[in-house]
């Protein structure tokens, strides 16, 4: 019986070792093997790509030719020698306009430099000339001299029957990183954030497409390929994407630019009437309403035409005797001159406007024909 036990223990200890040793060998054994036969590994097949894939890479092939990449550089002054160097500025986007090569961008993109270059997504370089601003959209107009093979315009689309939750794809540079795309929504319409110049650009379109720095000026584009607005801003405390970018709308962009292309600047339809910020809060603020004091009404324009009235000083007494406060234009209030200036940027000289003015304790309508702005306190 011990003979038996002793045996079975020993069988029991050889099995034991062998596996342990099977343990520890075959796969020391198996990956030496592998290392002499390396191979790469078989590819899966994919199949085809997704539908919306196809369309996305359209999207980008057809417009990526219409996007640049703006590089600008500024002057500066030696201290000592007082010899001048051109340094680079900053990097930004845009994308061409129309056939004579004109570029649209955000102003902010190429304010404070000396000199821009424009370059092309098949890598050309050319100086561009400034054409013409507007502070209060944050839109500029260059142009660059294409010999031949000028790169295809923009598609222009529509804005004010977008939809949150549309399709949206922005191109652009980001941090320097050339003809980047980044997809995303419509998240939020009817969006305004003051301008450089204090006024506010309105209607803007918020998406949570990536912006960054660099993407500012690039085009907004649609499902269809087409322009719906620039990219123009980001919110972010750390100034990189958040997920909350806005872009100026197209139908802005389509109003303000030929202007600047023609004349170089952009004026924007007035009534007539000379106003001030600082007055009109204490105006409206004694009064106890919310509108646009009117201070003074220019001759011959739409609003001396309508008879809008201005304030009367007495000159006996010095009183001052308020005019006209004017509380909302097409039925839309307005509280600010900012919000007034907005509203009427929203129209084209040789419309009319309808006004809900307040005169002399009683609420009256007026129509008055818009023309175009001689000043920059006149509305």
């Amino acid at each position: 019986m011990r003979s038996f036990v002793g045996k079975a223990s020993q069988w029991f200890l050889a099995a034991l070792l062998s596996v342990l040793a099977a343990w520890y060998v075959v796969p020391e054994i198996r990956w030496r093997l592998a290392r002499a036969d390396v191979a790469p590994r078989p590819v899966q097949p994919r199949g085809d790509l997704a539908a919306d894939e196809l369309a996305t890479i359209e999207i980008f092939e057809r417009a990526k030719g219409s996007v640049v990449f703006i590089t600008t550089r500024a002057r500066v002054v030696d201290f000592w020698t007082r010899n001048v160097h051109s340094v680079p500025r900053g990097t930004g986007s845009g994308f061409i306009w129309d056939e004579y090569g004109h570029v649209v961008t955000n102003l902010h993109v190429i304010a404070g430099a000396s000199e821009a270059i424009v370059q092309l997504e098949d890598g050309r370089d050319y100086p561009a000339r400034l054409v013409g601003a507007s502070p209060a959209h944050d839109i500029a107009v260059l142009r660059i001299k294409v010999p031949v093979d000028a790169p295809q315009p923009v598609p222009i689309g529509t804005s004010a029957d977008l939809r949150v939750g549309q399709k949206v794809f922005a191109i652009g540079n980001p941090f320097g990183l050339d003809w980047t795309l980044t997809t995303g929504i419509v998240s939020a319409l009817e969006r305004s954030l003051p301008a450089e110049d204090g006024s506010i650009i309105s209607h803007l379109i918020q998406t949570d497409a990536a912006i960054n720095p660099g993407n500012s000026g690039g085009p907004l584009l649609d499902s269809a390929g087409r322009l719906i607005g620039i990219n123009t801003a980001i919110f972010s405390p750390s100034g990189a994407n958040a997920g909350v970018g806005f872009a100026v709308p197209v139908d802005a962009v389509n109003r303000v630019v030929p202007q600047l292309i023609a004349t170089g600047r952009y004026a924007p339809p007035s009534l007539g009437i000379e106003v001030d910020e600082s007055l009109n809060r204490a105006l409206t603020r004694e009064l106890g309403l919310e509108g646009v004091a009117v201070l003074r009404v220019s001759p011959g324009t739409g609003a001396d035409k309508a008879g809008l009235r201005g304030i009367e000083i007495v000159q006996e007494t010095g009183a001052v005797i308020p005019g006209d406060v004017i509380l909302a234009i097409d039925d839309a209030p307005v509280s600010s001159v900012a919000e007034l200036l907005a509203r009427l940027d929203d129209k084209r000289v040789g419309e009319s406007a309808r006004l809900r003015v307040w005169r002399e304790g009683k609420t009256i309508e007026v129509t008055v024909e818009l023309q175009a702005a001689g000043g920059t306190a006149t509305l």
